[in-house]
């Protein structure tokens, strides 16, 4: 499965954004089931943020964000998170 997270970063945070996001995928590459991460920023507008990790499953997915060393590295930052579904099972691939 993938999450996804998208965010709305003034422009004047971007470079402490992206560190703590950094902190966050180290701590979240940690996690059992993880497979990947990475943090993008929209090409048109630059306030606008994606996390964007792959995981085993939703479960791995769920009991990672419930882990203390990332939830106390996620809440500061939820402020800005976009208000939207996030977790997408993947359907097909190639």
């Amino acid at each position: 499965m993938i999450a996804i997270t998208r965010y709305r970063v003034p422009e004047e945070q971007s470079d402490g954004f992206a560190e703590q996001m950094g902190r966050i995928l180290d701590a979240l590459a940690a996690s059992p089931g993880y497979r990947s991460g990475r943090l993008a920023r929209t090409v048109d507008e630059p306030t606008l943020w994606a996390l964007v990790t792959e995981w085993d499953g939703a479960g791995h997915y769920r009991r990672a964000l419930g882990a203390y060393d990332v939830r106390v590295r996620f809440i500061p930052l939820s402020a800005m998170a976009v208000d939207e579904p996030g977790a997408y099972e993947v359907v097909t691939s190639r």
